[in-house]
C-alpha cells in the first residue's frame, strides 16, 4: 500500500514534459518570441513574391507553425511561409487567381502525406555529407543575399543601427544568456529609433499587419477535373520543394542537437500543416532554415513548445501589438538574419586546411551544390544536381578499384585471372580488354573471390568474355562468387544477349 502511494507521484514526476522545467520553459518562450518577430517581415516579403496580400503570408506562417508543432517529426524546427514555395506557386496565382493557389496548397499537402507514408523520408540517407554542407552554405548565402536590399539605398541612420545590432548580439551573451541576444537587440534598437524619432525603414513599411484571425473555408474554385489538371503540376512542384527543404533542414537540426527525428512523420506532418493552411486561406509553406537556426542555434530551443509559440506570438504581435511591431526598424531584423548567416555557414568546410585534406571530388560536389542553389534560388535543383554529381564522382572512384591480375600455371595448362573490386556498369566495361583471348591456354579460370557483382552490365560483360573464349574453342570457369553475386549471375547469365 505504501509502495503504491509513493510510486504514482514518482511516475507522474518522471513523465513530466521537459519544457515544464522553469529554465527550459523560459528558453522556449523567449525563442518563440524572437522567431515570431523574425517571421513577420519574411512572411510579408514572401507574400509579395507570391503576389498575395501580406496577411496571407502571415496567416500561413501562423497555421504552419502551430500545426507542425503538434504533428511534425522534428521538435524545435520552424515551418512557415517560405520563398521557395512562393516562387513555385506565384505563376498559378497570376494566371488563375488566389482560389487556385489555395487549392494547390491543399493538394500539395495531400501529396506530401502520400509520399511521406510511402517512405520518401528514407531517401535522406542517400544525400551525401558534401551535399548537406553545400546545402547549408548555400542557404546561408541566400539568406545573406536577401538582406542586402535592406541595406542599399536607405537612410544613413540604418548603418549605425545595423552595426549596433550586430555588436549587441556579439557582446550581450558574454553578460548573460538568460535572454536571447536577438530579442535584446530588437527591443533596444526599436526603443532608440522611436524615442529619438529616427526615420528609417520599419516592419510597417513592408505591408499592413492583419487585425483578426484567419477564418476556415473551402478554396473558391470549381471542383472539376479541369481545376485538378490546372493545379496538379504546381502542387506537385510545391510538394517536392517543400519536402526536400523540410527534410534537409530536419537532418541539419538532428546534427546540431545530436538527436534523431522521424523523417516519415515530418513528411506527413508537412502535408497536414499545408492542408490546414490551405483551408485557412494561407499560401502554404515548409521548413525555414533561417528561423530554425534562430530557434535552435542562436536561442537554444529544443522542444515543440518554441515552434508552437512562434506561431501564437506571430498572431498576437500582429493583432494585439500591431502598432508596436510596425515600429521595429528593419535594421534590427536584418542584423539578426546576418548573424544567423554567419552562424549557419560551415566555415570549417572552406578553411584552407580542410580543403587541402578533403578529396577534390568532395569539394567539387559541395561547390556544385552551392553554385546551383545560389544561381537558381532553388534548393531542390542544387540538392538534386549535387547528389547526381556525388554519384558520378563515387562511381568513377569505385570503378578505378576494379583490377585484374593473371597467373599462368607452370605446366601452361590453364591461366587464373583474379578479379578484385566492385563490378558495376562503370567498372566492368573495361574488363573485356584485360584478357588475352588469343594467347591464353585452353582452360581459363576467372576467380571472383575478391569481387562483387552489382548489376546486369557486369553479368553481360562476363558473358561476353566467355563468348570470346568460346569462339576460340577455349573453356571458361567462373569461381569464388559470393551468395548475392552467384544468384544475380545465375539468373541473368546467358539471358542478356538473347534479350538484346
Amino acid at each position: 500500500m505504501h509502495d503504491s502511494a509513493v510510486s504514482v507521484p514518482a511516475r507522474l514526476r518522471f513523465s513530466r514534459p521537459s519544457w515544464l522545467s522553469p529554465k527550459v520553459l523560459r528558453t522556449e518562450v523567449l525563442a518563440g518570441l524572437v522567431v515570431a518577430l523574425a517571421l513577420i517581415p519574411e512572411a510579408i516579403s514572401f507574400s509579395i513574391i507570391a503576389g498575395v496580400d501580406p496577411a496571407i503570408g502571415l496567416f500561413a506562417s501562423f497555421t504552419m507553425a502551430v500545426t507542425i508543432a503538434v504533428v511534425g517529426g522534428r521538435p524545435a524546427m520552424i515551418s512557415a511561409a517560405t520563398g521557395a514555395v512562393a516562387l513555385v506557386i506565384a505563376p498559378l496565382n497570376r494566371q488563375h487567381g488566389f482560389g487556385y493557389l489555395v487549392a494547390a496548397v491543399v493538394l500539395a499537402g495531400v501529396m506530401q502525406i502520400v509520399l511521406g507514408a510511402l517512405g520518401v523520408g528514407k531517401l535522406m540517407r542517400f544525400i551525401p555529407r558534401s551535399v548537406m554542407v553545400g546545402f547549408v552554405n548555400s542557404l546561408a548565402i541566400l539568406v545573406f543575399m536577401a538582406q542586402v536590399p535592406q541595406l542599399t539605398d536607405v537612410p544613413w541612420a540604418v548603418y549605425p543601427l545595423f552595426g549596433a545590432g550586430l555588436t549587441l548580439m556579439v557582446l550581450f551573451p558574454r553578460i548573460t544568456e538568460a535572454v536571447p541576444a536577438p530579442l535584446v537587440s530588437i527591443v533596444i534598437l526599436t526603443v532608440i529609433t522611436v524615442a529619438a524619432g529616427i526615420s528609417v525603414p520599419t516592419v510597417g513599411d513592408k505591408g499592413a499587419l492583419p487585425s483578426s484571425l484567419p477564418v476556415p473555408g473551402l478554396p473558391d474554385v470549381p471542383f472539376t477535373l479541369d481545376t485538378l489538371t490546372t493545379v496538379a503540376p504546381y502542387a506537385f512542384a510545391m510538394t517536392l520543394v517543400g519536402l526536400m527543404e523540410s527534410l534537409m533542414t530536419a537532418q541539419l537540426v538532428d546534427e546540431i542537437t545530436d538527436t534523431r527525428s522521424s523523417k516519415t512523420r515530418e513528411a506527413v506532418g508537412q502535408g497536414i500543416a499545408n492542408i490546414v493552411t490551405g483551408f485557412f486561406g494561407g499560401m502554404g509553406g515548409c521548413a525555414m532554415i533561417g528561423q530554425t537556426m534562430i530557434n535552435v542555434k542562436v536561442s537554444g530551443a529544443r522542444t515543440r513548445l518554441s515552434t508552437f509559440l512562434a506561431g501564437v506570438f506571430l498572431m498576437v504581435l500582429c493583432i494585439v501589438f500591431g502598432p508596436v511591431v510596425s515600429d521595429i526598424p528593419m535594421a534590427a531584423l536584418v542584423a539578426v538574419m546576418v548573424m544567423v548567416c554567419f552562424a549557419t555557414f560551415d566555415w570549417h568546410s572552406v578553411a584552407p586546411g580542410t580543403l587541402k585534406r578533403m578529396p577534390v571530388g568532395e569539394t567539387a560536389v559541395m561547390a556544385v551544390t552551392v553554385v546551383c542553389v545560389v544561381a537558381t534560388h532553388n534548393l531542390a535543383v542544387g540538392v538534386v544536381t549535387g547528389s547526381v554529381t556525388a554519384m558520378v564522382v563515387f562511381a568513377r572512384r569505385v570503378a578505378r578499384l576494379a583490377d585484374v591480375t593473371a597467373v599462368t600455371d607452370p605446366d601452361g595448362g590453364q591461366v587464373v585471372y583474379a578479379v578484385t573490386g566492385q563490378l558495376f556498369f562503370a567498372s566492368s566495361n573495361e574488363l573485356v580488354g584485360r584478357f588475352d583471348y588469343a594467347g591464353d591456354p585452353d582452360r581459363i579460370v576467372i576467380d571472383l573471390s575478391a569481387a562483387h557483382i552489382w548489376d546486369a552490365s557486369s553479368v553481360a560483360v562476363l558473358d561476353a568474355i566467355e563468348h570470346r573464349y568460346a569462339q576460340r574453342g577455349k573453356t571458361v570457369e567462373i569461381t569464388g562468387l559470393n551468395g548475392p553475386s552467384a544468384r544475380l549471375h545465375g539468373s541473368l547469365s546467358g539471358e542478356l544477349a538473347a534479350a538484346g
